[in-house]
């Protein structure tokens, strides 16, 4: 790895029900990074709102963003890569975890796809009654972001091969993954 590539920190970003955990689950097995859930990161009072069918306000998730961008922070400050789920729906909030090595990935979907696949998931806070709020928030990454978007309407590992396809293509990023075993 030369001094001008970098194995960066992955924000996996979008609305609830496009896949991040799963995506960010492959790929830090894959590339072999430390993985983080964000939604873990939330205080109960966020998860018990949500829960609840309320959606959050910036003021409900301005803590929990300080805490996802300190985790990035830590990865970035050490040289170390790292993958973390996020939200990250609008600019502002991708703003507090912007950093020098870190690349966004925004996992795009219609509503209609990102709406059947929250029908089917079990056990989760985030109703999918909260899935027209997000994409209401939603402020898709601009072109002056370091950001990748996918489509997710395929199977996760398309998706995931995508990713790492994108990654390849933003200069000085060195994923390592084409010696990862499949």
């Amino acid at each position: 790895m030369t001094e001008q590539s970098t194995r960066p920190v992955l924000v996996i970003m979008g609305v609830s029900g496009c896949g991040k955990t799963t995506i960010a689950q492959m790929l830090a097995a894959r590339l072999h990074w430390e993985y983080a859930e964000g939604d873990s990161m939330h205080p109960k009072a966020n998860v018990e709102k949500m829960a609840s069918g309320h959606a959050l306000t910036d003021e409900d998730r301005a803590p929990w963003l300080a805490k996802v961008a300190d985790w990035i922070r830590s990865k970035t400050a050490a040289g170390e890569p790292g993958v973390i789920t996020c939200s990250a729906l609008k600019r502002a909030y991708r703003d507090v975890l912007r950093g020098d090595n870190v690349v966004f990935v925004y996992l795009k979907g219609s509503r209609e796809l990102i709406a059947r696949r929250l029908a089917e998931r079990h056990g989760h806070f985030m109703p999918p009654a909260l899935l027209d709020s997000q994409f209401a928030t939603l402020q898709e990454p601009g072109s002056d972001e370091r950001a990748v978007t996918i489509d997710i309407s395929g199977e996760p590992p398309e998706t995931e091969r995508a990713v790492l396809d994108a990654l390849e293509g933003i200069d000085g990023i060195v994923t390592g993954h084409r010696g990862a075993q499949s």
